[in-house]
């Protein structure tokens, strides 16, 4: 098989940078181009220092967009609200585009100026992008050539819930409250010292205890409006952990949830149900996951009260970012999903 052409659009943040490292191994896939405006002309190690080559693999330096060249997969890992600036352009230039950020994740361009406080700059291209997230919409992805990003903290939410929202068992009329720890990482790279070394920045973020972004991706997925997430950080680098509070009917037993979570995620490469009634990690761990695209999920039942405990820990730059992307690209392009995806995380870390 030929090697498709893929550049990336933005490369020093950390999601770039997590996108580059899958890249890089992907075996269906060249780099040819990562671009920074700010780090153009410097190697790429230079700020992924990760990425550093071994033997006589010639190092990567980072180009401009202007001297970006067309290549069969865009990858567009810029701030929110700049690649609807320039869509037209990036469309282009590759006949596959995969935007990291915000801009097309939301159908509905009033819910987008809400939640963003700006009007979007090319709603015509909202309808044309499929949402990145291949458990929620492969069937989609397989026919498109535009996938948006996904929130990191809407992923591990929707994740949790989407199995017992398919089978109806979530009561209507009692909203949903998800609790949201996540790691430093999830604040972007900065020229800062916390850029350079998130471990001392992990406590000090707090994000959005009520009103975050990601909510809306969350009830544009469910089709429910009274989802609402709280997410503060916690002293990890990589790691999201969602709890979603929510009731189903009294009466609801462990082995109804195991068949619907079953149903939902039986023959997923990348979604594991954990959900254990011995050992130290019962429940799902965001550190079991690191630097991996995959996705924990569990939950806790009280029967007899109704109240049902839905759990899902990813890694915001892999599942809930950059490894989502290269899954979409595998869907889309026909190969086995897992292609380029298969590592597994680390134990201990």
């Amino acid at each position: 098989m030929t090697a498709l052409r893929a550049s990336i659009v933005g490369g020093s943040g950390y999601g770039g940078g997590e996108l580059l490292r899958l890249l890089l191994q992907h075996p269906h896939v060249q780099v040819v181009q990562v671009t920074s405006e700010s780090q153009a002309g410097n190697y790429v190690h230079s700020v992924h220092p990760n990425l550093r080559p071994a033997g006589k693999t010639p190092p990567l330096r980072f180009t401009t967009i202007a001297e970006l060249e067309p290549c069969d997969v865009l990858f567009l890992a810029l701030p929110h609200g700049q690649a609807q600036r320039r869509i037209d352009f990036f469309a282009g230039l590759a006949p596959t585009l995969i935007d990291l950020s915000a801009d097309f994740r939301l159908a509905d361009t009033e819910l987008y100026r809400q939640r963003y406080g700006e009007a979007h700059l090319a709603p015509a291209w909202l309808e044309r992008f499929v949402y990145g997230l291949p458990e929620l919409t492969r069937e989609r992805l397989r026919m498109a050539d535009y996938a948006s990003g996904v929130g990191c903290n809407a992923t591990a939410s929707i994740l949790a819930l989407l199995p017992a929202a398919r089978a109806g068992l979530l009561r209507s009329d009692r909203p949903i409250v998800v609790d949201i720890k996540a790691g430093s990482s999830e604040g972007g790279a900065s020229p800062s010292l916390a850029s350079h070394h998130p471990e001392r920045s992990g406590a000090v973020r707090s994000f959005a205890p009520t009103g975050h972004r990601h909510e809306a991706e969350v009830v544009q997925a469910l089709g429910r409006q009274d989802v609402f997430l709280s997410v503060t950080s916690i002293e990890l680098v990589r790691g999201v952990l969602a709890t979603a509070h929510c009731w189903v009917e009294p009466g609801l037993t462990d082995k109804d949830v195991w068949r619907a979570y079953r149903a939902t995620y039986g023959a997923e490469p990348f979604v594991r149900i954990v959900h254990e009634r011995t050992g130290i990690y019962r429940h799902p761990e965001p550190k079991l996951v690191a630097g991996a695209n995959l996705a924990d999920v569990g939950w806790e039942l009280d029967p007899a009260t109704g109240r049902f405990v839905a759990l899902a820990a990813i890694d915001n730059l892999g599942k809930g970012a950059a490894g989502s992307a290269v899954q979409c690209m595998n869907v889309m392009k026909g190969w086995a999903e897992t292609a380029g995806l298969a590592f597994t995380g680390l134990h201990p870390i």
